[in-house]
């Protein structure tokens, strides 16, 4: 029965957005689900289609993947540098604390619109990925590393067998964190800043033209897009981290 409890829940729910379209009976206000993958479809066979994907999906995993280095970098400085640590804090706290759409605003005086999912995925996932692997190197065992000191283990032997261990499930975590925050906060930004082409400027299309299954289309598109990578990434992380 457990297996199958996703399934019926999924299904349960497209079963609530049918009959609240039936009551409705306006695709304007409400697309139904058959519409709405009808709509899927005949996006699918476009090469505009795929073009806004490719383009979103480079820029926004592109800022994910800057934020992910950039949070290693420092997370491991801040760990062996108290004085770094002190100074990022405030400035962690600040990014957190900011709305995406102020980051986004203040970003387009500075960059171009296609940068500009760019620089908000990376702003949003930075902190993420800082903060739970800083937290996790934190945590490391001390015994573990005052015995890895009087055996005199060498870096490559305390990261694999103390520090890897240490911060996996703060790592994980972060990642599953991050995937899902960058996609919505990307696409949210190529909203505003309507770069071409691009999932979000196809979005802020449907919304103006009024366009409500292909506006439900491209929401289950970028659905299915972070959840997607988020389990790929995941995977070969898991696989990576095996020690």
């Amino acid at each position: 029965m457990k297996k199958w409890s996703k399934p019926f829940a999924v299904l349960f729910w497209i079963l609530v957005w049918e009959i609240l379209a039936r009551i409705v009976q306006s695709n304007i206000l409400l697309a139904s689900p058959v519409v709405t993958v009808k709509a899927l479809f005949g996006l699918v066979g476009t090469k505009a289609f795929w073009l806004s994907i490719a383009s979103s999906f480079g820029r926004i995993i592109g800022g994910f993947l800057l934020a992910l280095i950039a949070g290693m970098v420092l997370a491991w400085t801040s760990y062996r540098a108290e004085l770094v640590r002190t100074l990022l804090e405030p400035l962690i706290k600040i990014i957190k604390a900011t709305p995406v759409a102020s980051f986004v605003i203040v970003v387009l005086l500075w960059v171009s619109s296609s940068k500009l999912s760019v620089v908000i995925s990376f702003l949003i996932v930075f902190p993420v990925v800082y903060t739970n692997l800083l937290q996790g190197l934190s945590e490391t065992d001390a015994k573990l590393l005052e015995m890895a000191q009087m055996f005199r283990f060498g870096f490559a032997k305390r990261l694999r067998y103390i520090y890897l261990p240490a911060i996996r499930p703060y790592l994980l975590s972060a990642v599953s964190l991050g995937l899902g925050m960058c996609w919505k906060a990307g696409v949210a930004a190529e909203v505003i800043g309507l770069p071409q082409p691009s999932i979000g400027r196809n979005l802020y299309n449907a919304k103006l033209y009024l366009e409500t299954p292909e506006l439900f289309a491209w929401t289950i598109v970028i659905v299915v897009l972070s959840a997607g990578f988020e389990k790929l990434v995941t995977w070969l992380l898991k696989k990576a981290l095996r020690v």
